[in-house]
């Protein structure tokens, strides 16, 4: 198979199975590929900061990219986002759940300096059940991902246009204090609002946690050791 003749600039998430296959992609299909894997609270990689070229492609990557370098994309910088266009910004899955969505997905789209407000490219979606929780949906979401990633770098490295799609963000991307405030029970909440919530946050480590007389306490369920 002959490389495309493009120079790429691939960012994303270190020590991630998905993330290795996407990046092992792009290295198959362009000629140049200059790559940064990082984690949250990483500093933007300064080996970046200097790239000029044709594509910046992020997966899972854990850095806003900065206006200056996404200007220098001759052709585009394009993200993979793992949510919907309903939502935008972290803790999707989180919110996704809360809201009882019945249907969720991923969403490819063209950067811009605010985070997920770029023209969107493409979306895939998938239902969400009843009995899904983060795991389950997580899982989903990575899949119906990589499955995006491979067929959109496929239209690129095939020299074709990227797709436009019509769909619209419906809502300004979800904050990290929204986020955090999903955690939160109180004695206030019904036993609804509740269950929404330890269904929204349970996952491994991080778990809701109950405020009472000033005291917080750290929600366990059974199956977590």
């Amino acid at each position: 198979m002959t490389k495309a003749d493009l120079s790429v600039l691939f960012l994303g998430k270190a020590d991630d199975e998905d993330c290795t296959r996407a990046l092992e992609f792009c290295q198959a299909r362009f000629a140049r590929v200059a790559f940064c894997l990082g984690r949250w609270g990483d500093e933007f990689p300064p080996e970046a900061r200097d790239w000029d070229g044709d594509y910046i492609i992020s997966y899972l990557s854990r850095w806003v990219v900065p206006e200056y370098l996404l200007d220098r994309a001759r052709k585009a910088a394009i993200n993979f986002h793992p949510a919907p266009p309903e939502y935008p910004g972290i803790g999707c899955n989180n919110l996704a759940l809360y809201e009882d969505a019945k249907e969720y997905g991923v969403t490819c789209h063209h950067m811009a300096s605010k985070v997920d407000t770029g023209a969107i490219i493409a979306v895939k979606r998938f239902p969400v059940y009843g009995e899904d929780n983060v795991a389950t949906l997580l899982e989903r979401t990575y899949e119906c991902q990589i499955a995006l990633f491979f067929e959109i770098i496929g239209i690129i490295s095939e020299g074709k246009e990227l797709p436009t799609s019509k769909e619209k963000w419906t809502r300004p991307p979800f904050s990290r204090r929204q986020f955090n405030e999903l955690f939160k029970i109180t004695t206030a909440m019904n036993k609804d609002e509740i269950a929404r919530r330890i269904r929204a946050i349970s996952y491994k480590s991080w778990q809701p946690y109950i405020e009472l007389e000033g005291y917080r306490f750290e929600y366990k369920p059974d199956n977590t050791e």
